[in-house]
């Protein structure tokens, strides 16, 4: 062989080679390509699962076969969703068939769905209509519609299945609240005809827009009575709208040949509807026996001033110019006080004088600064004050200082046994979570309502429970939820919920646990002498 044709050779050889190399790379970005297409198709197709999983409704779904593609599998192919098996509690789960749907309905009902059904695949009729599970006692609303690809290629006949009970609770919870709303229309209208007090409501113009009986008895069927009173209520109202203020003024009334004196209000309020328009409400108040009230209320005074003397809790009166008025026994006795010096009307700067050269008060830096906040209270105090005073004797009093017609009152209570009681029960608390953490099993311990009574370290590590959740004291559902993360792979978690509720709260058995990562846990729950229920966590080697 020649040199030329050698070198002919190795060209067409060299060619080739850079084709077959060019081919090669082409053919791998292609699969490349289709890889990845294939990857997204994929994706969007668990997508488009997981998007109709998380759908409310259950479906049902005649899948129909490919008419593009030769197959020998021609027939249709059912599919039973997982959320349709839980709502009509279906034996079979997935792989139940449409018969097995049509058994958890009366035989009528069965009968409709299924001509129904047979309607839409042979003409494409969709429907929709209520039937009813005649064991779950529930109703379901039935729909369909048909799936059909871009190119008029039919893909499946899609039955769903919705659940009305929550629709049926909201509507008759609506219901109910359009009958209290009416029952409360009815009250109030009821409420206002018989208040013994005539009132009246004007609109914006000031003529009258409604009246309750009482108003009525008085004025519309007494001309007289009626024409004195429209013209000075009307003016007071008039008032009321230009100062935006409410108005009162003394009125007087002859009524069946007696005199009686009113006090006559008139207070503007704005429509919540047309905050423009202003209208008044008005009403009389009897003012005919007022004397009367007043010295009953002298009468009252002094009975509650003598049932407060034999309470057997210390009290006292200061008159609002801070001198001693009134004190019961107690009061005496708790500060081993001379009956003598507190009859002499004595102040109440001369009584902390005298608790302090006792050794009664607390123990205070500047006394002078102490007493002068101390007689800031006459004159200045508004609510109810509470504290505690805190004796050099070891005592702990409750002081409660609150207003009084006359002045002030003071009340004092001994509560250094209560005080001892409580730090007896946080000690015992602190011990119990002593020895309950102490434990090497996970220990939970239940009120005999179902809420947490208290837990244990061990059990925190081992359901990885947060501990702030747990000392907030839920509910044993709540409690449940938080062991959710170590049970994923449990299908139906709310059945799994319910068990163990049963088994802890209802029949107190032991049973057993497997999380996700295999791992079994021994459950013992035992019923204390108070009813408490106490649960062990035994992780099993």
């Amino acid at each position: 062989m020649d040199t030329d044709t050698l070198i002919n050779l190795l060209y067409v050889g060299t060619v080739l080679l850079a084709v077959t190399l060019a081919i090669l790379v082409d053919f791998r970005f292609k699969i490349l390509r289709l890889k990845q297409k294939n990857y997204f198709l994929n994706r969007d197709k668990q997508r488009y699962a997981e998007t109709i999983f998380a759908s409310k409704d259950g479906y049902f779904a005649f899948i129909y076969p490919d008419d593009q593609i030769q197959t020998p599998q021609k027939s249709v192919r059912e599919k039973c969703s997982s959320r349709l098996a839980v709502m009509l509690d279906l034996k079979q789960g997935k792989n139940a068939t449409f018969e097995d749907v049509l058994d958890v309905f009366y035989k009528e009902d069965a009968r409709k769905l299924k001509k129904y059904l047979a309607l839409m695949q042979s003409d494409g009729i969709t429907f929709e209509s209520t039937f009813q599970v005649k064991n779950l006692k529930k109703k379901i609303r039935i729909f369909s519609n048909r799936i059909n690809g871009p190119d008029g290629s039919l893909y499946s006949d899609m039955l769903w299945f919705r659940d009305l009970s929550a629709e049926q609770i909201k509507i008759e919870e609506l219901q109910d609240k359009i009958n209290a709303q009416d029952a409360n229309i009815k009250t109030l209208q009821d409420l206002f005809d018989h208040i013994q007090i005539p009132c009246y409501i004007r609109d914006e113009k000031l003529d009258l827009a409604a009246y309750n009986k009482q108003f009525q008895t008085l004025f519309l069927s007494d001309k007289e009575a009626d024409k004195a009173f429209s013209k000075t209520a009307r003016d007071l109202a008039q008032l009321a709208l230009q100062t935006n203020r409410p108005q009162v003024q003394n009125f007087q009334l002859i009524s069946q040949g007696q005199i009686r004196y009113f006090e006559l209000h008139e207070t503007p309020f704005h429509n919540a509807d047309e905050l423009d328009k202003i209208g008044t409400v008005g009403y009389l108040a009897d003012v005919t026996t007022l004397d009367t009230i007043r010295r009953d209320f002298k009468t009252h005074q002094n009975a509650h001033l003598e049932v407060l003397s034999s309470l057997g809790s210390a009290f006292a009166i200061f008159d609002n110019h801070a001198h001693l008025i009134l004190y019961n026994p107690a009061f005496r006795d708790m500060w081993h006080l001379e009956a003598a010096a507190l009859d002499a009307k004595m102040t109440y700067a001369s009584f902390l004088n005298t608790l302090r050269a006792k050794r009664m008060l607390p123990e205070v830096s500047d006394f002078k600064a102490y007493k002068a906040q101390e007689e800031q209270l006459f004159g200045t105090l508004i609510e109810p004050k509470e504290n505690l005073l805190h004796l050099p004797d070891g005592r702990t009093i409750r002081r409660l200082v609150a207003q009084h017609p006359n002045g002030l009152i003071f009340a004092y209570e001994d509560v250094s046994d209560k005080l001892a009681a409580e730090r007896m029960i946080a000690e015992l608390m602190s011990v119990q979570k002593n020895i309950l953490d102490a434990l090497s099993e996970a220990v939970l311990i239940f009120y005999p309502d179902g809420r947490l009574k208290a837990f244990n370290d061990a059990y925190c590590r081992l359901f990885n429970a947060k501990e702030e959740q747990l000392q907030n004291l839920p509910t044993a559902t709540e409690v449940f939820d938080m062991q959710h993360p170590c049970f994923e792979k449990v299908e139906h978690w709310n059945n799994l919920k319910q068990h163990m509720s049963k088994h802890i709260f209802e029949i107190c058995a032991p049973f057993q646990l497997e999380c996700d990562d295999a791992k079994i846990i021994e459950v013992k729950p035992v019923i204390l002498a108070d009813e408490s229920i106490f649960v062990s966590y035994n992780e099993k080697r």
